[in-house]
C-alpha cells in the first residue's frame, strides 16, 4: 500500500507537469505589463476619491460640519478614529490638510452613505478661510483613503477609555461614540474635553444627547468663571479622577495641549503602551521652542530641490515647515498628517541644517542618521538642498 500510494503521488506530479508545459505553449507572445490582481485591487482601493459637498452645517460658532458623499466609487470602509487627506489647490498654492473624520463608520455604508469632516477656524488661516469663504454645496473636492492608527482595537486597549481632546481634536472621539451608541463598538469612553469657553466647545449639544453608561463627557473650561463645571486644563487631578482601573488614554489636539498632557500622564506613571496620541499640526511659533537656534530667528533662507531632473530655487522661512515653502512655490509635496509622524512627505537633507521639533520627529532612528526628514514639520535655520519624491 505504501508502494502504491509512492506511485500515486509521482503521477500526480507529473500531471502538473504536463498542464503547466501546456500553459506556457499556449501563452501569448504579448508580455503583461499590468497585473490582473494589481488593476482589481487599484479599482477597490484608489488611492484618491472625488468627494461631492452635501451639506455644509454649523456645529459651533467657530466650527462647520462638511458632509460629503462618493462621486463616482464607493466610500472605502475606515475605522472611528481614522482621517482623510484632503487636497486644495487655492490660486497658485497646491496643500494638503488631514481632517479626522466626524461621521461614524456605519455611516458609510447602507443606502445613503457619507462622511464628514469638522473644520475649526479661529482667526485668519490658510485652508479654513478656503473653506468656509468658497467651498459650497456641490462643489467636488479630492480626499484620501483613510489613514492613521488612531482607532480602538480591543486586543491592544483596555475596555475603559479615557479620550483627553482639546479644540478639533474632538472629532475622532465623536465619531467612536456614534459608533458606540449605535452598537458597532463595545467599549467604556469617557472624554475629557478642554476649551477656551463654552463658544468654542464643538458638538456640544450631539455629545450631550450620547450621554449613557459607555459615553460620558467632561467638559473642561479655562477662560469661563461662569462655567460650573470641570475647569481649568487637563490636569493629573483631574485625569485620575475619571479613571476607572485598567485604561487606555488617547490624546488628540494641538502640540501645546499634547505636551501639557504627557506630562500630566507622567506624573501619574501611566505605562507608555497604554496611551495613544494623534497630534495634528505643528508648533505656531518654532522660535519659541526649546533648542530653535537664535541667529536663525526671522530669517529667509535658500532652498534647493531636486526632483528627479529638475532642479528649483525657492526662499524658505525659518517660521514655518519646509513643505509649505515647497507649497507656496507651487512644488507639490504629497502630505498627510502634517504633524511629522507618518513619514508620506518622507524626503532627503543633502546639505544644510534643519530644527526639528521633538513633539513631531515621527522618523525611524536610521532616516534620522542618514539624513532622511519629513518636511512638513521641519524649519530650515539655514539654507539647504533637498531631495523630494516625484509625485
Amino acid at each position: 500500500m505504501k508502494v502504491h500510494g509512492f506511485l500515486k503521488d509521482i503521477g500526480g506530479a507529473g500531471r502538473v507537469t504536463r498542464r503547466r508545459r501546456a500553459i506556457i505553449q499556449h501563452a501569448g507572445s504579448q508580455m503583461m505589463t499590468r497585473d490582473p490582481i494589481n488593476v482589481t485591487a487599484a479599482k477597490l482601493h484608489p488611492r484618491t476619491i472625488a468627494l461631492r459637498v452635501t451639506r455644509i452645517r454649523q456645529i459651533s460658532p467657530t466650527a462647520r460640519a462638511f458632509r460629503f458623499v462618493p462621486q463616482d466609487t464607493p466610500l472605502p470602509v475606515f475605522q472611528a478614529g481614522q482621517y482623510l487627506s484632503m487636497d486644495f489647490q487655492i490660486g497658485k498654492t497646491i496643500t494638503t490638510r488631514p481632517y479626522s473624520i466626524s461621521s461614524a463608520p456605519f455611516e458609510a455604508r447602507g443606502a445613503n452613505p457619507f462622511v464628514e469632516i469638522t473644520v475649526r477656524k479661529k482667526g485668519s488661516t490658510f485652508v479654513p478661510d478656503y473653506l468656509f469663504d468658497h467651498i459650497k454645496a456641490g462643489d467636488v473636492l479630492t480626499g484620501s483613503m483613510p489613514h492613521g492608527q488612531f482607532f480602538y482595537e480591543p486586543l491592544r486597549d483596555s475596555e475603559n477609555v479615557v479620550a483627553l481632546a482639546g479644540g478639533s481634536g474632538i472629532t475622532p472621539f465623536y465619531s467612536m461614540a456614534r459608533e458606540i451608541a449605535y452598537g458597532k463598538l463595545d467599549f467604556r469612553l469617557t472624554i475629557l474635553y478642554g476649551s477656551a469657553n463654552a463658544d468654542d466647545i464643538i458638538f456640544r449639544n450631539e455629545l450631550n444627547a450620547l450621554e449613557c453608561p459607555k459615553i460620558h463627557t467632561v467638559h473642561v473650561l479655562s477662560e469661563d468663571p461662569d462655567w460650573k463645571g470641570e475647569k481649568g486644563f487637563l490636569t493629573a487631578e483631574l485625569i485620575k479622577k475619571y479613571s476607572e482601573g485598567d485604561t487606555t488614554y488617547l490624546v488628540c489636539g494641538p502640540q501645546a495641549m499634547y505636551r501639557f498632557v504627557e506630562k500630566e500622564l507622567k506624573a501619574l506613571q501611566i505605562p507608555r503602551r497604554r496611551i495613544r496620541r494623534e497630534v495634528f499640526g505643528t508648533p505656531k511659533e518654532i522660535a519659541k521652542y526649546p533648542g530653535f537656534p537664535d541667529a536663525a530667528i526671522g530669517k529667509t533662507f535658500q532652498l534647493t530641490v531636486r526632483r528627479g531632473i529638475h532642479e528649483d530655487t525657492i526662499p524658505a522661512s525659518s517660521g514655518e515647515p519646509v513643505a509649505i515653502s515647497l507649497e507656496r512655490a507651487g512644488i507639490p509635496i504629497g502630505t498627510h498628517c502634517r504633524s511629522g509622524e507618518c513619514g508620506f512627505c518622507r524626503s532627503q537633507l543633502l546639505s544644510g541644517n534643519l530644527f526639528v521639533c521633538p513633539d513631531g520627529d515621527g522618523r525611524r532612528k536610521m532616516d534620522r542618521e542618514r539624513g532622511w526628514f519629513h518636511p512638513c514639520a521641519s524649519y530650515p535655520v539655514s539654507d539647504l538642498t533637498i531631495k523630494i519624491p516625484i509625485l
